[in-house]
């Protein structure tokens, strides 16, 4: 296992930035750098033993500073996801975020958790483990978000393939909370044509259907006998162009899917494997819920290598509580208040298919 630490560039305010390599022995390794802890790179061997980077980003720092609004690898807080109307009301109290994302907030508002930067710890190396933990304090009123939000995301990779992000954060006065990371993965090989060609499996018998708003209608809806059964391996492209109210509105698929636990405080959310390279994602969450987003509008982004990523040609899967928890009673609270810790694990595990 190694741990390596590099120059990535100069941050508009002075500050230098840096590029942490984590390697494991068996020729994986993950990039990640302290602006917005954003997952720059993660090179994964295929069936031939070649490592490929297999998440779409850019080259240098200032390509992410400019392009921030797919958030490409980074770290969303304070809220993932969108917040309908860009408020919600604690304790009778309204808090106002900045409207991003039409009449929403999204991802935390114009400068969320993606564009902060973070305090480094480098984690001691073992023999089959070695990570980094960052950490940044979100002020009261950060983005009109209440509370001073104290947050810390451990990134680490072992010896069983096994990339691995934990969250948590603690609060001195209630506040809603919701971290996730918003890697785009292409298993072919980041800019290697689009992701149509990948099955997957989600783990989930419902999901949240949306309004015109992309805002969750409050409700959950069986995937049997729609586009969003995924609970055996389907290609992603196979009912991506479906006459679908639901795909209509999100130009493809960018929903939420209620994952069925198994009881374990980890489950197995999804699974998605690329049948050219043999590569097999497999990840697993202590979330109830995982937005499956299909990069519907990449739209000719530059990225790494000067490769173009067009529309659909990487994935997101998002763990995460559901979108809008905050104004919706029925879902899953995401409320922090003073004395609770949030906690939240997601583990990308990779792996080669048997065919």
């Amino acid at each position: 296992m190694q741990l390596q630490k590099e120059a990535f560039g100069k941050h508009p305010n002075g500050e230098n930035i840096n590029l942490y390599t984590l390697k494991n022995d068996n020729g994986l390794s993950v990039s990640i750098t302290n602006y917005g802890g954003i997952v720059v790179s993660l090179f994964v061997p295929d069936k031939n033993g070649t490592a490929e980077d297999i998440t779409l980003g850019f080259d240098k720092l200032d390509q992410y500073i400019e392009n921030n609004d797919p958030y490409m690898g980074a770290i969303i807080g304070r809220f993932g996801n969108r917040i309908a109307n860009g408020k919600f009301q604690i304790n009778g109290i309204d808090y106002n975020f900045p409207k991003n994302n039409g009449k929403n907030t999204l991802h935390g508002g114009l400068k969320g958790f993606d564009k902060v930067i973070w305090e480094v710890e480098e984690l001691d190396s073992r023999n089959d483990y070695t990570g980094i933990k960052l950490s940044y304090l979100s002020k009261d009123m950060e983005e009109g978000f209440p509370g001073n939000l104290k947050v810390e995301v451990v990134y680490s990779l072992n010896n069983e393939n096994e990339f691995k992000i934990e969250y948590f954060a603690e609060t001195d006065k209630n506040t809603h909370c919701n971290l996730t990371n918003h890697a785009y993965f292409n298993l072919k090989g980041a800019g290697n044509g689009n992701i149509l060609d990948h099955k997957i499996t989600i783990k989930a018998d419902n999901f949240t259907p949306v309004n015109e708003n992309m805002i969750p209608l409050g409700t959950l809806q069986r995937v049997s006998s729609t586009p969003f059964d995924f609970r055996e391996p389907m290609k992603i492209g196979e009912r991506i162009e479906e006459d679908h109210q639901q795909l209509k509105l999100g130009t493809g698929y960018d929903h939420n899917f209620v994952i069925k636990n198994s009881g374990e405080e980890i489950s197995l959310a999804a699974e998605v494997e690329e049948p050219i390279s043999g590569r097999l994602m497999e990840v697993y969450t202590s979330e109830p819920g995982i937005q499956f987003y299909t990069g519907n509008f990449l739209g000719g982004i530059k990225g790494k290598k000067h490769k173009i990523y067009e529309d659909r040609f990487g994935f997101c899967l998002e763990t995460q509580h559901f979108p809008d928890s905050p104004n919706q009673p029925s879902f899953p609270s995401t409320l922090l208040e003073p004395g609770e810790k949030y906690e939240s694990t997601t583990i990308y595990k990779f792996s080669l298919t048997e065919n």
